[in-house]
């Protein structure tokens, strides 16, 4: 299953992501955790040192790596400089696994010890201020668009993406890769601010959202997010001693966390298994194309001198039967 967690700066959605992420892997579900924030906090949060998740190798830095080996021998693709971050996959093309190994993770991720499992945990890389002038940030979270578009999960998997705050995914089409986007929100009319705009988007595009109300503190909270969420609202979380002795760098057994916000987390998890029986791959693949020739028109054939139009495989369907070349 693939899961982004939402929400606008300070919602707390990196915390909620990292618990999310813990709770997986001590259920023995294999994930993989993606950092695609403009604030890089996933690291530290699942329990890294500063100089650790200084370190981690950036997704943005080895572009040229990952697009030459999702390339594979697709005959439309003249050649990895001519892959944007919405080029989809065709016939030929490398497929990215879960759970397989593959020069991608091994250039790419490094695992996180949690609680006697582990997580592949992948990191955009940290932004300077020329990401976020000219070139823009996108440039390099579009290393995670072009790996969602040739990744295929199945059940029992997950890949949890934490997003950058506010809006700014609908810039590319990444917002619709998800089975399950997890918009965290305060109960505060900034906190639901994000969920409104999301909600919009979410209805044109078919993305399965769901609320979750951070920093509750009495049922006057949890009133205000139904509310102005409705039967989006999917669970709350308060207070949590556990999360405040982790941002310490002490954080205690997993299983310690308290009774009720484990149980959130079990409520999340079942939400997101739920949607993998609504799963549409040709619609997928069809918003997969929609994005590439939106973005090949706008920016992308002049850029890279090409018709990326003609990259699109019209037989192609991504699904989890698709096999992955040699």
């Amino acid at each position: 299953m693939k899961i982004a967690f939402v929400g606008k700066g300070g919602s707390g959605k990196t915390t909620l992501s990292s618990l999310f992420i813990r709770h997986l892997v001590a259920a023995g579900r294999p994930v993989v955790a993606i950092d695609a924030d403009i604030n890089q906090h996933l690291g530290p949060a699942l329990g890294l040192e500063e100089t650790e998740a200084a370190a981690l190798p950036a997704l943005g830095e080895r572009l040229s790596l990952i697009k030459d080996y999702l390339r594979g021998a697709n005959p439309r693709i003249a050649s990895a400089a001519t892959m944007i971050k919405t080029t989809p996959p065709g016939e030929g093309s490398r497929l990215v696994r879960v759970g397989e190994p593959n020069p991608v993770y091994d250039a790419c991720a490094r695992p996180v010890e949690l609680d006697g499992g582990a997580a592949r945990l992948m990191v955009t890389g940290s932004f300077t201020d020329a990401d976020l002038g000219v070139a823009c940030y996108h440039s390099k979270t579009g290393a995670v668009e072009l790996l969602l578009n040739h990744l295929v999960d199945g059940p029992d998997e997950y890949v949890v993406v934490d997003m950058t705050a506010g809006s700014d995914s609908f810039a590319s089409g990444m917002f619709t890769r998800f089975d399950m986007t997890f918009l965290v929100a305060e109960p505060t009319r900034k906190g639901v601010s994000v969920y409104r705009q999301y909600k919009d988007y979410a209805r044109d595009f078919g993305v399965t959202l769901k609320v979750v109300g951070n920093k509750v503190q009495a049922q006057d909270d949890i009133d205000f997010l139904r509310a102005e969420a409705g039967d989006d609202l999917l669970v709350t979380v308060g207070h949590s001693d556990w999360v405040r002795a982790m941002e310490k760098g002490r954080p205690p057994r997993f299983d310690l966390l308290e009774e009720a916000n484990a149980r959130a987390l079990h409520t999340m998890r079942a939400a997101a298994d739920a949607t993998h029986g609504l799963r549409d791959w040709a619609r997928y693949t069809r918003q997969m194309v929609h994005f590439h020739l939106k973005n090949a028109e706008a920016w992308g054939n002049e850029r890279t001198g090409a018709d990326l139009a003609a990259q699109v495989d019209p037989d192609f369907v991504l699904s989890e039967s698709v096999a992955t070349p040699a």
